[in-house]
């Protein structure tokens, strides 16, 4: 679920919960209770979009009410079908995408996000002439009474489209971070699987202290949005073919084809199939917010007609140079790393020592007390849900940071794992605590190179220390063979008296919080152990996030 679609979703949910029509003051207000800091002129505009999709309708003067079919939508929206909607949808966007770039006409698929500062289109314009960006060829529109502009540009799902139209199947794989050094792309740094995601890809990576669009574009060095996708290798040259067209009427992007089997700026690819790397369709709307400017980003929103776009500017100049062809070490993505921390736990549930897994996080040494401060209020507001261990650690490479050590829920599987029963880390997600609590957010541990819950809190998505509204929690969905049930109850039932954060333990073909686990298992909700820290970064305290970070003896932490 994108940013934008989950603003939406929200708005829904309050409007059912009222009894007559509502006004955009009074959704905005609550809209900042949930977290989301979005102001009345947006709102106007997101209720705009509810309108004319049928979920909402206005009455009179009064405000707006939702409809059936908006009810409808909440009742559908449910996450464990989210995370295999965000692929399928990009799967139909590319087979809809019927573009004949010799004729110049068809249909695209588009990113169309909301702009509120007029001067942000020169930035548009400069990010676009530098190549950064799938197309030169824009739609611009003035939207309600406030100057907002709407600006369509061309989503980088084209090409995959354009491609299957040829008769050459491209695999949208990863969604992810590119760096660039002396204008050359180096490697990923990060990367999310298309497949079983509430969060669009490159959507969790959207904010501003994340890429550095605009220093790419005017230093040469810096990190951009970028998708990857693989063809089989025997359409490699054709594929080749089709870019040189798509680039002389103003469709590029294209950043690097590999060899057949070789490893793509940090991917591996198998045998038999080339690696594509395409810059991502929202590069040029990272470079606004990067500005500190406000935009509303939406990714693959639909399909137009190529024919209302048009070229915003006359032609582009790409910064870009080739990919240095030597050998890129392959990125390590998150499961591999933490299964050799998980199979190292060694802690014993009886004797309550041994090793676990902990996140240490690091801050100012001066912040330390206020911080500790922070974490015993939101373990006591909320024990249920909250893991109190910690332990502070110094930092070898700086003398004024200090490390706060928290418990990883990985550390579950890993006990488990030494007890002979098989865990599998699925999601790790953001957990809503209404009655029942639900996941409104889920990305799959397989696939990723970053942890979900630095994703969440990253884009500011938690509610861990709020007084107001219902509070959005870090947690983690783990799946277990049914026929090893009873004595992980068991288990599991021991750790949650010694202090670990056990939610939910579900039963086979249970839709548990909002999430399922496969036929033949069960699944378990556990709680993060970055819940204090999201507290901490909640109260605008500068914290660095880390985590899965290393072993530690539990015997060795300290409770709040």
């Amino acid at each position: 679920m994108s940013e934008s679609e989950h603003r939406m979703i929200e708005i829904l949910r309050i409007l059912n919960a009222q009894d007559k029509p509502t006004g955009s003051k009074l959704i905005a207000d609550e809209l900042k209770d949930k977290g989301f800091n979005l102001g009345e002129r947006a709102v106007r505009y997101h209720m705009q979009i509810l309108d004319e999709k049928g979920y909402t309708e206005r009455v009179g003067y009064s405000g707006r009410r939702i409809t059936n079919l908006g009810r409808e939508k909440l009742e559908k929206g449910l996450i464990y079908d989210q995370v295999d909607f965000i692929h399928s949808k990009f799967e139909e966007m590319i087979y809809l995408t019927d573009f004949n770039y010799m004729t110049q006409s068809g249909n695209v698929v588009v990113n169309t996000s909301t702009i509120y500062n007029k001067e942000s289109i020169d930035i548009l314009k400069e990010i676009i002439e530098s190549g950064l960006s799938v197309s030169r060829h824009v739609n611009l529109k003035e939207v309600g009474n406030d100057g907002e502009i709407e600006v369509t540009t061309l989503c980088g799902t084209t090409i995959d489209g354009i491609l299957l139209n040829e008769g050459i199947l491209s695999q949208p794989k990863y969604g992810g971070l590119l760096e660039i050094k002396n204008e050359h792309p180096v490697k990923f740094t990060e990367l999310i699987s298309y497949q079983k995601t509430s969060v669009t890809p490159l959507d969790a990576f959207t904010n501003t202290n994340q890429t550095s669009v605009l220093d790419v574009a005017t230093k040469g060095s810096g990190t951009i949005p970028a998708n990857f996708r693989l063809i089989p290798e025997i359409g490699r040259q054709k594929a080749i073919d089709i870019f040189s067209q798509l680039n002389k009427i103003g469709i590029g992007g294209i950043i690097d084809i590999s060899r057949p089997g070789e490893g793509n700026l940090g991917i591996p690819i198998p045998e038999g199939m080339v690696g594509i790397t395409v810059v991502g369709g929202i590069t040029p709307f990272c470079a606004i917010k990067e500005l500190g400017e406000e935009i509303d980003i939406r990714i693959a929103e639909e399909i137009r007609d190529f024919k209302t776009l048009s070229p915003i500017v006359e032609s582009t100049n790409p910064i870009l140079k080739p990919v240095n062809p030597r050998e890129h070490p392959h990125i390590p993505f998150m499961l591999s790393k933490s299964w050799n921390l998980i199979q190292q736990v060694d802690f014993d549930v009886e004797k309550r020592k041994g090793q676990i897994i902990a996140n240490v996080s690091y801050i100012n040494r001066d912040d330390l007390d206020s911080a500790l401060g922070i974490m015993e209020e939101t373990y006591n507001s909320n024990p249920k849900f909250i893991n109190p261990y910690y332990k502070l650690i110094d930092n070898p490479n700086d003398e004024n940071k200090i490390g706060i050590a928290t418990i990883c829920s990985l550390s579950i599987d890993g006990l488990l794992v030494n007890n002979g029963i098989k865990s599998n880390p699925i999601y790790g997600g953001l957990l809503e605590l209404t009655e029942p609590p639900l996941f409104i957010d889920l990305i799959s541990y397989n696939g990723t190179t970053v942890d979900p819950h630095k994703v969440f809190l990253s884009k500011n998505m938690t509610a861990i220390s709020s007084d107001n509204g219902t509070k959005k929690i870090l947690a983690s969905f783990k799946e277990i063979p049914y026929i090893a049930r009873n004595y992980a109850v068991h288990l599991l039932d021991i750790l949650k008296n010694t202090g670990f954060s056990i939610y939910k333990i579900g039963k086979p073909r249970e839709v548990t919080y909002n999430a399922k686990a496969d036929n033949y298992n069960f699944g378990i909700v556990a709680g993060s152990g970055l819940n204090t820290i999201g507290a901490i970064k909640e109260k605008g305290i500068d914290i660095e996030v880390k985590a899965i970070e290393k072993l530690i003896p539990f015997e060795e932490m300290g409770r709040l």
